[in-house]
């Protein structure tokens, strides 16, 4: 068969991108286009790559250096995901066995913290908030933890998901390794424990921190994990980590179509950004950035449960915080519960905490709330759609609606529609929230439950929101055993079968 002649007249059409010019249009979405600035033009080498986002025109530069590196890492860890088919359940038992108990001596963790004092000292002095980079004995433990529950959990490996039986014949469907699963986290060392859960399922990865913890991320691999690795006879590529501190490297890494599963957790836009570079390279993503918990209290509400309850939920600041809490009906005791239970978690930080009163909230708030342990600011009903991120400081939104009706229309209009929590004092009330605000996870009292580990005993690898839309066929909680593929397997004994 001849080549077709429009294939031999694109042949010269294609050439590669060595320079930008500043002014220079760069068409995106169709029939859009955008200008490369001074600044990217300056910047731009050969070798470099550029990714256009189709959505919104954002152009991404990739140096040639982290392209380079990048690509190398998923390579390995394509060579490794073929190695696992030789490794038994056994051999993935002893590496997290191995990990956890590198993570326990004192020797071995002596250096890691070492790595983590410098990284934290090194984003104070850039002004950046610390409070989930700093791996304090807390988040050691639950490293540990979170090991040896992968240590013990069976693989969902050859696992029969469904069975069909015919006549004369069968088909199963069988859980299977997915591949190579792409992670981009924020500056949060605990991240390996969690991440490296889908080795259980056959599965290698490739992982990118923030640059504030890379120093951490880096001893971490070089004296836990990659012995670990070994000692089990596992294959060094089944862990990756990007070891460029470029933001691009997420980048470069997400649109790299040999990933089976990118997972993005971090801000809310450059999660989004993230999730945009994948899907236009064809790489299936999910994303866990935007949070920020909702809490419903109308006045038959327990009053102590009040505050331990908005107390509990702030005890730091993470994606189930809670963020906005709104008083149904009389207000002046759920009002002042609220107000003691925030003023309870700030001073237990040695801080003093921010109420933003949203929209005309401010006059149905008594002015007996007016507390030495908190600062009070006016606000417009539209930053309810605000999360707040604090690192010392805890800060809520606050606002008052006179009927349960308007709480749940505010939170399906404004929220993330990720967590609710309902603190009334009427059953039926209690299921009405429960049941019509669109979110996957809903309860009655403090907001933090929502954790893989916490709740369920399986080390999440991100919690994912109804924002974008509901998830199909899997939950919010995306965990390692939850990371694999299907294979249909028919058993045919008949010779003489035909259809």
């Amino acid at each position: 068969m001849s080549r077709p002649a429009s294939d031999s007249s694109r042949s010269g059409l294609i050439g590669e991108l060595d320079h930008l010019e500043p002014g220079m249009r760069i068409p995106f979405g169709g029939n859009r286009w955008t200008k490369v600035d001074e600044a990217l033009a300056a910047s731009f080498r050969p070798g470099d790559r550029l990714i256009v986002v189709q959505g919104d025109g954002s152009l991404i530069r990739i140096p040639a250096a982290v392209a380079t590196s990048v690509e190398a890492s998923v390579e390995r860890a394509r060579e490794a995901f073929r190695s696992m088919r030789d490794a038994n359940q056994e051999q993935v038992t002893e590496f997290y066995r191995s990990f956890a108990d590198r993570l326990e001596d004192e020797t071995t963790f002596a250096s890691i913290a070492r790595a983590n004092e410098s990284d934290v000292r090194a984003a104070r002095e850039k002004g950046r908030a610390v409070g989930r980079l700093i791996l304090d004995e807390k988040m050691r433990r639950g490293m540990i933890e979170s090991l040896r529950l992968w240590q013990n959990m069976e693989s969902s490996v050859g696992r029969t998901i469904e069975r069909v039986d015919h006549p004369e014949w069968s088909v199963e469907s069988v859980c299977a390794p997915l591949g190579v699963v792409a992670f981009v986290f924020e500056g949060r060392p605990n991240v390996f424990a969690d991440a490296t859960g889908v080795l259980r399922g056959g599965n290698s990865t490739v992982m990118r921190i923030g640059s504030d913890a890379l120093g951490t991320a880096l001893a971490i691999m070089d004296v836990v994990v990659s012995p670990a690795l070994e000692t089990a006879g596992l294959p060094p590529g089944a862990v990756e980590l990007i070891r460029e501190s470029d933001r691009a490297g997420g980048h470069a890494l997400f649109s790299d179509d040999r990933i089976s599963l990118a997972v993005a957790r971090g801000s809310g836009e450059a999660v989004a950004q993230l999730g945009a570079v994948a899907r236009q390279s064809g790489v299936p993503v999910s994303l866990h950035g935007t949070g920020g918990a909702w809490m419903i209290v109308d006045d038959g509400a327990a009053v102590d449960r009040v505050r331990d309850c908005v107390s509990a939920s702030l005890d730091r600041k993470v994606c189930n915080t809670v963020n906005v809490v709104v008083l149904v009906g009389p207000t002046d005791r759920t009002a002042r519960e609220v107000v003691e239970g925030i003023v309870d978690a700030s001073s237990r930080r040695g801080a003093i905490g921010i109420v933003h009163v949203l929209g005309d909230s401010a006059r149905a708030l008594s002015t007996e709330l007016i507390d030495d342990g908190v600062v009070f600011v006016d606000g417009d009903i539209d930053e309810a759609a605000t999360e707040w991120e604090w690192d010392d400081t805890p800060e809520v939104s606050v606002v008052v609606v006179d009927h349960v009706e308007e709480a749940i229309d505010l939170f399906n209009r404004h929220s993330p529609r990720f967590v609710v929590s309902a603190i009334v004092g009427d059953d039926a009330v209690r299921r009405t929230i429960l049941d019509r605000c669109d979110a996957p996870f809903v309860g009655d009292g403090f907001t933090r439950w929502v954790d893989g580990q916490y709740a369920l005993r399986r080390p999440e690898l991100g919690l994912s929101n109804w924002e974008s839309g509901r998830l199909f066929a899997r939950g919010g909680i995306l965990s390692g055993d939850g990371v694999f593929s299907v294979r249909h397997r028919a058993s045919t004994p008949s010779p003489t079968q035909r259809r």
